[in-house]
Parts: C-alpha cells; sequence; structure tokens
C-alpha cells in the first residue's frame, strides 16, 4: 500500500526536521520555482504539475505524489489550460498536467488583463487559460450587447 492510501495520510506530521511548508512558488504564468530559481528540469515540472491536490482538512493546495506531501504558494490558478481542441460544438481542455477535460462554459469568467478562467478537475479547481489556448476558443466566442464574452448559444 502506498502511504498516499492509509486514511491518515495527510495527517502524519513531517518528516523529522522538516516542515509540510516549502519555498515552490507556481507563479501567475503557469512556472515553478523553487527557492527563488526557476525549476528548468521539464520532468520535475512536470512531476509538479501532476502532484497538484487539496489538503482535505484545510482545503489549502498541496503537491503530493502519495508517498510525502506538502504545502506550496499558487500566485494566480493551479492549473492553466495549454491548449484547446474543438469537436464539432464542444472544446476539449488539455491543462497544465497533461489531463485532458471538456470545457464547462457555465464556469468560464474574465479576469485581469482579459484572460479567461474556467472551473476544472470536477469544479474543484480554477484554471487560466494561456494566451494561445484562449485564441483556439475565439470560434465558440460572441460578445453580449452589453459587452459580455459567452459561449455561443448551442455549444459546449
Amino acid at each position: 500500500m502506498k502511504p498516499g492510501n492509509h486514511p491518515e495520510f495527510y495527517r502524519f506530521p513531517a518528516p523529522a526536521g522538516r516542515s509540510r511548508e516549502s519555498t515552490i512558488v507556481l507563479d501567475g504564468l503557469g512556472r515553478f520555482w523553487h527557492d527563488g530559481a526557476l525549476v528548468v528540469h521539464p520532468g520535475m515540472a512536470r512531476a509538479f504539475a501532476q502532484w497538484i491536490r487539496r489538503h482535505p482538512d484545510d482545503g489549502r493546495v498541496i503537491l503530493s505524489n502519495d508517498y510525502d506531501w506538502t504545502y506550496f504558494t499558487v500566485d494566480d490558478v493551479p492549473f492553466f489550460v495549454r491548449t484547446v481542441v474543438i469537436e464539432g460544438e464542444r472544446a476539449k481542455l488539455t491543462l497544465s498536467d497533461g489531463s485532458d477535460e471538456l470545457l464547462d462554459a457555465d464556469s468560464l469568467r474574465v479576469g485581469r488583463a482579459g484572460a479567461l478562467y474556467c472551473k476544472v478537475k470536477e469544479g474543484g479547481f480554477e484554471a487560466r487559460f494561456t494566451p494561445q489556448a484562449q485564441t483556439h476558443l475565439a470560434p465558440l466566442l460572441e460578445e453580449s450587447a452589453e459587452g459580455e464574452i459567452r459561449v455561443r448559444s448551442g455549444t459546449v
């Protein structure tokens, strides 16, 4: 059994001499930093992106590989929409952790600097569209008379 499958996994104390707080930061562009240095190893950055979870007791964002876990800092959102593929009238999103899911159009919102955001992971997290992914979504969007951006009626 992996330690992450133990019912008390998230309640175990940190290993001796360590803390559950880390200096890992996910910035607003989707890049990981550790101790102020950019994580440049693609495998490590990919692993961090795949380990994002919520602590079941306090709801804070953590990194967990099922053997250990730590809190980390998220500057904006924990996930980013990297690509959008329009399949008929639906939009399939590929997220920064490599997973795919369909766009929940009702969760779309416009944030700072005109960036689009949506709910992902069954509504448990928010994701920000990268500029490239946002342009791929353009065929499904329209502007209302009030200036709101929304998904075209009958799509997604």
